[in-house]
């Protein structure tokens, strides 16, 4: 932390506050165009691609981030509202220099793995505030499909241990995509996410046991 804290010092005033607001604008505006007739898709002119970057295309190596997710328009305005909430909430608890200093060790992490990879992905970053927000507010009920009461930091494990299977499955060259874009959630919460992962599969451990007994 003592890394971050002199990141936030250097970076003085030079942030942008509601970082994630503009960045779920983009998304969805990246995916509306896509619906339009134009000649080339947006997203194709957008995503990292290491051979595009380096034959000139570098906005690529910035505008990757503003791709939206895939699926359906009801799933893309559920999932930008969900980055949204939790970016948003991480900023007003960090504050938005912050919370900046985060997003961009993210970015660089996911950048450096394109060039490594070829390709990359907003997707691991973005879905790394889940587990910030996890280890921030383990108690904190979400309301699942809008009616089912589930702790975030149930929502936390079961992501963190998706991402696990991930980065087991994934062919070598693809690992780096989501160790890096996972850079900045272990500079700020490495130690304290794996004493409080320790602490929930003893409790959980005693609650198998108390059930088995009965």
């Amino acid at each position: 932390m003592r890394l971050i804290d002199q990141l936030e010092r250097k970076l003085g005033r030079h942030y942008i506050r509601e970082l994630m607001k503009y960045l779920c604008i983009g998304m969805l505006g990246v995916f509306i165009l896509d619906y339009l007739p134009l000649q080339h898709s947006a997203i194709q002119l957008l995503y990292f691609n290491r051979s595009l970057i380096l034959n000139g295309e570098i906005w690529r190596v910035v505008t990757f981030l503003f791709v939206p997710p895939t699926g359906s328009i009801l799933w893309i305005f559920f999932n930008l509202y969900f980055y949204f909430f939790l970016g948003s909430s991480l900023e007003h608890y960090w504050g938005s220099a912050r919370f900046n200093i985060y997003y961009l060790l993210g970015t660089l992490g996911a950048v450096a793995a394109g060039f490594i990879c070829g390709v990359t992905t907003n997707h691991y970053l973005n879905l790394s505030l889940l587990l910030c927000y996890a280890v921030l507010n383990p108690e904190m009920e979400f309301m699942l499909f809008f009616f089912i009461p589930v702790k975030v930091k149930w929502l936390g494990m079961a992501w963190g241990a998706y991402m696990i299977y991930e980065f087991i499955t994934l062919p070598w060259s693809m690992k780096p995509i989501i160790l890096l874009s996972l850079l900045p959630f272990f500079l700020f919460f490495g130690k304290q996410a794996w004493l409080q992962l320790r602490m929930d599969i003893r409790r959980l451990r005693r609650w198998i046991q108390l059930k088995i007994n009965r």
